[in-house]
């Protein structure tokens, strides 16, 4: 039996799909290709455009559709690259490879935008702001010694509003005031995701559903690249698969997969509210996460009419159905007015996470890759594949500071976290309740 807060007609795929579903592309697998990229997301379109316009044929293999996997069903929220400035750097670094570091991650912003913008790709783009949501008053206060160093690393403002003036940017009294992000835009990730495509298919890459890769191995001045499908020789190869790396059907680079903690997020739709509804709930129409451990990110649909609500609503093997629920109680509680409003969508994806928190491009016995974006990975997943083409062409005219960074992994860690997860997310939501019980 359905459970009553599903609307009639409930899908299980992602809302973004009913105007920009992944096509079917009727592509044979080539026997030999000059670049292969494996991974037909934002970072393996990416890196396909620029390879093409270098003047190296790729080839882009996908072990689903192109656009697939999490490309099409994030939150279309367009980050900065803010979470790689929190991460602790200085320490780890160095002051100056740090601010390297921060200033290339927020590079990612205006990187996308240029990509929107010169391939004419009708995403639903605006350069709206986030507001970050604090969970706590020490959460608020620790917002306010990085709101300085954000707006430097970003070059675009930020600004605090106490919890007094919360509603000037969230009709909610649920958190503690936040901080108000500039450097932040919202896109329709199922139209970016198929226009970043037929911008590498015009260019002249080829695209291939379908092919799951399953090794990579050497072979004289090449690669033989073993599918489900046959093989492929290539002179280079480019590993882009991010939170999909691992998979017992077939892992094309597991020396990757051992430093990616592959997560599921999950995000719901509501069913149509209403552009007043709107306008109450996102006062400015901005992006929205909390500082939560178990975090929420949410946001008005670009037609204005829907909430879309996202979070780690299990740390479980859970379905998108199963799932549903867990974020109407979370949407809920910020917004008690939608305690009746049904849900009409809900999926999962996978995000992937490094030990380090930060983005990574190299080589790895020959083989390129580019992975690792802790979650916000429109704009970074983008621009890391830019990047790691310039690299594989020879065309870089400046170190990128996200390159050749030491990739630490795990002792007996194999790519798959799901045996500790569940006993990690109790902890983290442990210490959220401590947090704001001490509010």
């Amino acid at each position: 039996m359905a459970h009553p807060l599903l609307a009639a007609g409930f899908k299980t795929s992602p809302w973004w799909w009913e105007a920009a579903e992944p096509p079917q592309r009727d592509n044979t697998l080539p026997g030999r290709a000059p670049v292969v990229v494996v991974g037909g997301g934002y970072a393996g379109l990416s890196a396909a455009l620029t390879l093409q316009r270098l003047g190296h044929q790729a080839v882009v293999l996908d072990a689903e559709r192109i656009g697939w996997g999490a490309s099409s069903r994030n939150g279309g929220m367009v980050s900065g690259g803010l979470k790689v400035a929190g991460a602790g750097l200085e320490k780890a670094f160095g002051k100056a490879q740090a601010e390297a570091i921060t200033r290339t991650a927020a590079a990612s912003l205006p990187f996308i935008e240029e990509t929107i913008a010169r391939e004419g790709i009708d995403c639903d783009y605006l350069r709206c702001g986030r507001f970050s949501a604090a969970w706590s008053p020490a959460h608020y206060d620790a917002m306010a010694r990085r709101a300085e160093a954000l707006a430097e690393i970003t070059g675009l403002p930020t600004s605090m509003l106490p919890k007094a003036r919360q509603r000037e940017a969230l009709g909610s009294d649920h958190y503690h005031g936040g901080m108000l992000v500039a450097a932040t835009g919202s896109l329709h990730p199922g139209k970016y995701a198929r226009g970043l495509a037929a911008a590498a298919e015009r260019a002249g890459a080829r695209l291939v559903d379908g092919v799951r890769v399953q090794g990579i191995r050497e072979e004289g001045n090449g690669f033989r690249i073993a599918t489900d499908r046959g093989e492929v020789r290539a002179d280079a190869v480019l590993v882009t698969t991010n939170g999909y790396s691992l998979d017992r059907r077939g892992t094309a680079l597991p020396w990757l997969a051992r430093r990616l903690v592959p997560l599921n997020s999950y995000i719901i739709a509501t069913e149509e509210l209403g552009e007043a509804v709107i306008d109450r709930l996102f006062p400015g129409r901005r992006m929205v996460s909390d500082s939560k451990r178990v975090l929420n990110y949410f946001r008005p649909s670009p037609d204005g009419k829907r909430v879309l609500w996202g979070g780690r609503a299990s740390f479980r093997a859970a379905t998108a159905e199963q799932s549903a629920p867990a974020l109407h109680g979370y949407m809920t509680a910020c917004f008690p007015e939608l305690r009746d409003v049904k849900v009409t969508h809900a999926w999962t994806g996978n995000v992937a996470f490094t030990f380090d928190h930060l983005p990574h491009i190299g080589v790895e016995r020959g083989v390129h890759y580019a992975a690792g974006c802790q979650g916000s990975g429109v704009a970074m997943a983008t621009w890391l594949g830019h990047n790691v083409a310039l690299k594989l062409a020879g065309a870089a005219n400046a170190r990128f500071a996200l390159d050749g960074l030491p990739f630490p992994t795990r002792p007996f860690y194999r790519g798959n976290p799901n045996w500790v997860l569940p006993f990690i997310g109790e902890w983290y939501k442990l210490r959220d309740r401590i947090d704001r019980m001490a509010a």
